[in-house]
């Protein structure tokens, strides 16, 4: 009797000790997943972009260099009052880099072309090249890592040489010179990945606009002079990202 007892404690010992190990053996550890990275759009890439505008042209005055005859001293200089702005077209190309973090930068060159300025006898058309380095501003409008509606704003520095003709009762012959000009821009964009459409607004100063050169040759010299001149532009631009 002592024996089977014996036995039976024994037994019940060894299945109490096999038993955690059997439970444990029931439960299997979670499989691994890989995570992919995220990717929130904050590389940087090159782009081209191209844009069409309307704009008007505003100034203030006009300034003649009076030479009836051979503009022998003393000469009179007129200055006119602008009564009408000039509107016109504009289009232009450019190339430039988004950091990723908002920053942006490019290099356009646009072809300006307006007519219509005047100052009630005179009107004056303008052919401009304006070149211009710019930076940048984004910031996004809608939720999310990327994409969808954004705005920026910026600033630019450049040249531009301007091709002048007028029309009137004793015009002076069409010509051209250089001048310093600067840029202001704000405006609003799509993100759709490879594309950014975008529209706004461009703001452009150039203190003076003349028919220079052209004016000092003959016998009857006829220069004029536009002071501080404000190109207000509405532009539609594309940009293709080299991704």
């Amino acid at each position: 009797m002592m024996r089977k007892l014996l036995g039976a404690a024994l037994a019940a010992a060894v299945a109490l000790s096999v038993m955690p190990v059997s439970a444990a053996d029931l439960f299997y550890p979670e499989p691994e997943y890989d995570v992919p990275d995220v990717d929130y759009g904050l590389g940087g890439s090159f782009y081209l972009r191209g844009s069409v505008g309307l704009n008007g042209w505003w100034a203030r005055d006009f300034r003649f260099r009076d030479c009836p005859d051979t503009c022998g001293e003393p000469f009179e200089v007129v200055t006119s009052e602008v009564t009408e702005s000039g509107f016109g077209y504009s289009f232009g190309a450019g190339f430039g880099y988004e950091t990723g973090d908002g920053l942006r930068a490019d290099v356009t060159i646009d072809r300006l072309h307006i007519d219509g300025i005047t100052d009630g006898d005179y009107e004056v058309s303008l052919r401009s090249t304006l070149a211009l380095a710019n930076a940048y501003l984004d910031f996004p409008l809608s939720a999310g890592a990327a994409g969808g509606f954004g705005a920026y704003v910026g600033a630019g520095f450049g040249a531009a040489y301007n091709d002048l003709s007028s029309t009137g009762p004793n015009p002076g012959p069409d010509g051209g010179s250089w001048t310093a000009a600067g840029a202001v821009m704000a405006g609003v964009t799509y993100d759709m990945g490879a594309l950014v459409a975008d529209l706004g607004y461009r703001g452009i100063y150039m203190p003076q606009l003349t028919n220079g050169d052209a004016a000092l040759e003959g016998p009857a010299l006829s220069p004029y002079y536009i002071d501080n001149n404000f190109i207000h532009e509405v532009r539609g631009t594309m940009r293709y990202r080299m991704q």
